[in-house]
């Protein structure tokens, strides 16, 4: 297992570099991310030095919906055949300690959605489950937001890239951690100190392989693109000036906070 991040140096410059030594606390830089044939720059960091940003730049999210035993059966939803997803837009991301901003046109409730978020590491088309592993770089902290009373604002047409596509809406981070473990984790998301969700990731209906495969064959994945795999019970609102954390233990907390 390698962790991933993405920085500001003190020098206000950007990069990218993999943690090391036991505690992960000092950061060895490279010239470009990880799923980029990247080489060792020399220059090595404390992390408590850099300022975290969003561990890659995904040229789009792609968000799932009912991939989880547990809400389809709340909702009362069948099985999907097939991955049920809508796009979030680049311009949508937004990395650990970065607000959620609301859009001025929108008064409405804003929902937190805690997730594991697939970052792609090579071109993926037409990729079969058996060569999807290949393809994952590693796995990342998602929070899906969602403005969440615009989907069915009109009646004629539910809205999801609307409500899901504002800029900050893509939270993405701490970081990115290659060969996880996701069958025994957990996504945990906490509003202001209270634990709203709490879910095992082996509840998943579709797996990250068969997720990557079953996508390739409607779109093009580029390395850097990011899967949110979709959530689970407990999804809430968050007021303006609401913290929100989601936990993945083994990758990371990623913190972001709602400002109106």
């Amino acid at each position: 297992m390698q962790t991933w991040i993405r920085f500001r140096r003190p020098d206000g410059h950007i990069g990218h570099g993999r943690l090391d030594g036991a505690d992960g606390s000092r950061v060895i830089e490279y010239d470009n991310d990880g799923f980029n044939n990247p080489s060792p720059t020399g220059a090595v960091f404390e992390r408590s030095a850099l300022a975290l940003l969003a561990p890659c730049e995904p040229g789009k999210v792609v968000a799932l919906w009912n991939n989880f035993h547990a809400l389809a059966r709340k909702l009362e939803k069948p099985v999907p055949t097939h991955p049920l997803f809508l796009i979030k837009p680049a311009s949508s991301l937004a990395g650990p300690g970065d607000a959620v901003l609301r859009p001025k046109s929108y008064d409405g409730k804003i929902v937190y959605e805690g997730e594991l978020g697939i970052v792609i590491g090579k071109k993926a088309r037409n990729v079969s489950v058996a060569e999807a592993a290949s393809h994952i770089f590693g796995y990342t902290v998602v929070n899906d937001v969602t403005a969440a009373e615009l989907i069915s604002a009109d009646p004629n047409f539910p809205q999801w890239t609307r409500a899901k596509g504002f800029d900050t809406f893509g939270c993405v981070g701490p970081a990115i951690v290659t060969g996880f473990n996701w069958k025994a984790a957990s996504v945990v998301t906490r509003l202001d100190g209270v634990e709203r969700q709490n879910y095992a990731l082996s509840d998943m209906i579709f797996s990250p392989e068969e997720q990557v495969s079953r996508i390739s064959q409607d779109l093009t994945l580029m390395p850097g693109d990011v899967i949110a795999v979709g959530t689970s019970l407990g999804v809430g609102s968050m007021k303006d000036g609401a913290v929100v954390e989601v936990i993945i233990e083994g990758i990371g907390s990623l913190v972001n906070h709602v400002r109106g």
